[in-house]
């Protein structure tokens, strides 16, 4: 005789036992909460992949940032050319520009890829002038693809003017909106080989002999793992910088805006992002995520897959409030099948969730019902 029976289980830690409710999701996790003490103005330390902001101090503050513009920059012109060794004149536009420079020469030929060079490790204005025009037909054209891409990429509270950075009232980002397209930019490998460049020669043009350049940023040379990217001064800005750190295919990235020791602060909250998270696999897909389902003695067991890896960096005192919950439907379900979803929470609050697929036939089983894991279907 075939029978149903329904078994409840408790909620428990993810540590000790996946947890198999349903529960109402609360809003997104509250990513503020971690406040550390810093003398820059604006500050904010993200997980590159996960985006989980690590630690932070005013980092919604609208302030200048001066040459770390240029990491809007050079993304946009990556986006938006095909043809990095492609030759250009420089636009008369770009001569003289105040600030530094790479000397550029009116009627000057000059590679793509070379002025993205003068614009990451030099920091040239006119590099950036030169770049904005080929690409943008004008500074003023160049800058609306700036700010295109800016808002596709979520940062909300940033309107940039011009591609260097020089003093405008109009001309503004947030740590944490840097933050966000430093490493949207650093997903970009020509992005990331440029700005983790120390040192580059630009090769004698029509108008110059060989240039060489040394990158502005010293933690290349005294942080380990760090992968760029972009110093920036100004004296209404102050010393700003975005910086980034690699370590066992994890990548944190720091912003710090009108800050003094800008590279001390940074090196120091990138070490502490290693050491105080734990960057922890929550979800397996190559991982069954449940095969207890006893479906007939043809069919056997039935088996769940996640459709992807989740990794998410946890504090020690964050591992205690992890969930994960499982909704599932299986009318209908074929192998292969979406048959519902997977919500990881971290202190009731989602944080991700994961379509939920099923590896083996099921017969239909139930007409219109909808299943937990909460509720285990098996025969006896």
């Amino acid at each position: 005789m075939r029978k149903i029976k329904l078994i409840c289980l408790a909620i428990i830690p993810v540590m000790f036992l996946n947890v198999f409710a349903l529960l109402f999701l609360t809003n997104s996790y509250d990513f503020n909460s971690y406040a550390v003490s810093s003398s820059a103005k604006g500050m904010c330390v993200l997980d590159k992949d996960t985006k989980r902001v690590l630690y932070s101090k005013d980092m919604d503050r609208k302030l200048s940032m001066a040459s770390t513009t240029k990491v809007v920059t050079a993304i946009t012109v990556l986006n938006n050319c095909t043809d990095l060794n492609e030759e250009i004149q420089v636009a008369d536009e770009s001569i003289g520009i105040e600030g530094t420079s790479i000397y550029l020469r009116k009627g000057e030929i000059i590679k793509v890829k070379d002025l993205l060079y003068g614009l990451m490790l030099r920091s040239g204005n006119d590099s950036a002038v030169a770049l904005a025009i080929h690409v943008g037909g004008s500074v003023e054209g160049f800058a609306k693809l700036m700010n295109e891409l800016a808002n596709e990429i979520g940062a909300k509270n940033s309107h940039f003017m011009n591609p260097h950075g020089l003093d405008n009232p109009e001309h503004y980002t947030t740590a944490y909106d840097l933050a966000l397209i430093a490493s949207y930019a650093l997903n970009n490998p020509i992005f990331k080989e440029i700005v983790s460049t120390k040192n580059h020669v630009i090769e004698a043009t029509n108008k110059s002999e060989k240039r060489y350049l040394t990158n502005k940023n010293r933690l290349l040379s005294s942080l380990d793992g760090c992968c760029g990217v972009k110093t920036g001064f100004t004296s209404k800005a102050g010393r700003c910088l975005v910086s980034a750190c690699e370590r066992d295919g994890r990548t944190s990235v720091a912003v710090v805006l009108n800050c003094g020791p800008m590279f001390e602060e940074s090196s120091s909250m990138l070490e502490s992002s290693f050491t105080d998270y734990e960057y922890t696999k929550i979800i397996d897909k190559n991982k069954e995520i449940y095969n207890e389902y006893i479906i007939d003695e043809i069919e056997g067991k039935l088996s769940l897959y996640a459709g992807e890896d989740f990794y998410y960096p946890l504090l020690d005192l964050e591992k205690d409030k992890l969930r994960i919950q499982y909704s599932v439907n299986l009318d209908d379900a074929k192998s292969g099948d979406e048959v519902g979803e997977i919500n990881i929470l971290l202190d009731n609050c989602l944080l991700k969730m994961i379509k939920l697929y099923t590896m083996n036939k099921i017969d239909k089983l139930i007409d219109n019902k909808t299943l937990t894991i909460s509720e285990i279907l098996w025969e006896e």
